[in-house]
């Protein structure tokens, strides 16, 4: 699986996401229709830019090329350059094809990716400015974007609350939301592995803490989506992807910080979420997307795919005894190798199967905003690591 998963990001997902440099206006193009219609005055959403910065930090650590840290810094340039708004603070939703701000909202969860953008490129150069520009994120959403119960969402401009639109979805309008505080964590994780900063390592802690208190739910197995202020859940919503995902990002995290009494609480959440995401979305070769109020969408969406294979493995790795984690891993991978890969020239992932593998009927892009190489480059990079066959 290595051998064959690293081929698929240096021949296939690297040379596509190379060829999407914009190097008239900065960044990286926004749009890639499902028809392979790339369109060049299509916004330029931050958290694409700021993945693709990630994705091209973390590769050249891996491959050790040259010329994806190439790539990473002509992301860093775009987001120190357009992407950061230096009269109020914080990163824009989106930029114009040109770099001019369209969407003035900040998220949360795009102050978290900056940051982890940021942190990794930081680690692959040293270049000490962004990892000043991190902490200058860290500290807005610590003081701007939190409360006395934990991380609020949206806010205009000046970081007044806004209405949580963007991170809401199944017909709820979320005041908290698993997913905003999944990915502060990933990003205050990196941030820590590159810094060792106690006071990133306290925000950790508290993180953890209000997973294991409000997010997951023991008696479903399973961790709530959305939420009110006082975090309780609005909608029964199982998703599958989401949860393999923060099985392993957890475990990373527990693994950075190194706090045994915190690995001791939340190692076995994360081995509870792995086992019943396994025993119940997993069909034997790919993973369903969700469980909405009963009713399981089907579709095998690229990311979900990608999060399982690292989230199997992450688990087999924990315990080798396990070995039906290494056999569900294997599977998937056949399953993405064969299906969920375009093989069609000029692509790259589909953005969703159905079950039997047949492209996606909905015609989805092939890059948008939020279709980006974070989740299938990232597996890739974490399987070459790991050096599980």
């Amino acid at each position: 699986m290595i051998a064959e998963v690293k081929k698929e990001l240096t021949d296939h997902i690297i040379p596509f996401w190379k060829g999407l440099r914009d190097d008239e206006y900065g960044g990286y193009y926004g749009w890639l229709d499902f028809d392979l219609n790339l369109d060049k005055k299509a916004v330029k959403g931050c958290i694409l830019n700021n993945r693709i910065t990630w994705f091209f930090s973390n590769a050249y650590m891996c491959l050790k090329d040259e010329s994806l840290l190439d790539e990473a810094r002509h992301g860093y340039e775009f987001l120190r350059d357009h992407c950061l708004d230096r009269t109020n603070g914080g990163v824009y939703w989106s930029m114009s094809y040109d770099g001019k701000p369209v969407d003035t909202t900040k998220h949360t969860y795009n102050q978290a990716f900056a940051i982890y953008a940021l942190s990794s490129y930081y680690d692959a150069c040293g270049d000490e400015q962004a990892l000043k520009e991190a902490y200058g994120l860290f500290d807005i959403i610590e003081n701007r974007c939190r409360d006395e119960g934990g991380y609020l969402e949206a806010f205009d401009e000046c970081f007044r609350p806004a209405g949580n639109d963007k991170l809401s979805e199944n017909g709820v309008m979320a005041e908290r939301t698993m997913n905003t505080l999944l990915h502060v964590f990933e990003a205050y994780t990196e941030l820590y592995r590159v810094d060792k900063n106690e006071k990133v390592a306290e925000c950790l802690r508290r993180i953890l803490d209000c997973f294991a208190r409000k997010i997951y739910n023991p008696g479903l197995h399973r961790q709530e989506v959305f939420f009110d202020h006082e975090y309780n859940s609005l909608i029964d919503l199982y998703s599958y992807g989401h949860d393999i995902e923060t099985s392993w990002l957890i475990d990373r995290g527990l693994e950075i910080l190194n706090d045994r009494e915190y690995t001791d609480k939340l190692s076995p959440i994360t081995e509870d979420l792995a086992r019943n995401v396994k025993k119940t979305a997993f069909d034997g070769r790919s993973l369903a997307n969700e469980c909405d109020r009963g009713v399981v969408n089907t579709d095998r969406i690229w990311w979900v795919q990608a999060e399982t294979l690292i989230g199997f493995v992450n688990a087999y790795q924990k315990d080798s005894s396990q070995r039906d984690f290494l056999d569900a891993a294997l599977a998937e991978w056949e399953f993405i190798k064969t299906y969920s890969i375009d093989h069609r020239q000029g692509s790259e992932w589909f953005s969703a199967v159905s079950p039997d593998g047949d492209p996606d009927p909905a015609k989805r892009p092939i890059v948008e905003p939020w279709k980006c190489p974070y989740h299938n480059g990232r597996m890739c990079i974490e399987i070459i690591k790991r050096g599980v066959e």
